[in-house]
């Protein structure tokens, strides 16, 4: 035999780590008998180690997956009238160390990956009383927070909403380490702190063009575009964004 001919490679697998996977199998058939879900899709699997509060408040979606240490968290308000305010579509993958803490709603749409130790958050605290600690002060009145189908939010990063909308479009990839407090459009890369678009997809060109090339769509303006296209008048103000769209309808007809 040559003696530079390596020797062929066999892969180990400990079978001390069928434990934890066992473990996860059982607990995840625990949560779903005792825990008492807005909804539970099936094929749901849930870490042991996981942090799971006021889950009548959250819907998980069907292939879900959430990892070690991962921590899901509702505020029950009287605002939310007992809804749910933490969705997870299905095929999510949340990875280990994430933590979702939703207060007025957060809505993870199907087939979103979470790398490890992300923040989604859709509140933060008060701290307008200079004359009392923050912790004395409670948490602020938030926003909402929406991340598109398809997504890739990136290892450390940090997506916080502390008033209106924060939309994610579909196919949108947040860079590791980025902090996400705006809106961004569909197929969008975004990085930084703050996080600014650095890449965007332009389907009428079909490549990839650096910066940001395209307007956010929110659920408000998806509406109002429908009932400008419908011929009919919508009651809530519209953006300055909003207000261009529908001047230039208005010009074609």
């Amino acid at each position: 035999m040559s003696a530079n001919r390596q020797r062929p490679r066999i892969d180990f697998d400990d079978p001390l780590r069928m434990i934890p996977r066992i473990l996860t199998k059982l607990y995840s058939l625990w949560v779903r008998l005792t825990y008492p879900f807005a909804s539970l899709g099936k094929s749901v699997s849930i870490h042991y180690t996981c942090d799971l509060r006021n889950t009548g408040l959250i819907e998980l979606g069907s292939f879900v997956t959430v990892h070690k240490d991962t921590w899901l968290q509702a505020y029950a308000s009287a605002a939310n009238k007992g809804k749910a305010v933490l969705v997870i579509g299905d095929h999510c993958f949340i990875a280990r160390r994430c933590h979702i803490a939703a207060k007025n709603g957060i809505h993870i749409e199907p087939n979103v990956l979470f790398a490890a130790s992300v923040l989604v958050q859709d509140h933060g605290h008060a701290f307008g009383d200079v004359t009392l600690p923050i912790r004395d002060q409670g948490v602020a009145e938030g926003g909402r927070i929406r991340i598109g189908q398809g997504s890739w939010i990136g290892q450390g990063a940090a997506i916080i909403c502390d008033s209106g909308e924060l939309t994610l479009g579909r196919n949108c990839v947040v860079a590791a380490n980025a902090v996400v407090t705006r809106s961004a459009p569909p197929y969008s890369v975004l990085s930084g702190n703050p996080a600014r678009i650095v890449k965007q997809f332009d389907p009428a060109k079909g490549v990839w063009v650096l910066g940001s090339s395209r307007p956010v769509e929110t659920e408000a303006t998806r509406a109002q575009h429908a009932s400008l296209q419908s011929g009919t008048k919508t009651s809530e103000p519209l953006g300055e964004s909003g207000a261009e769209d529908r001047a230039q309808t208005l010009s074609r007809k």
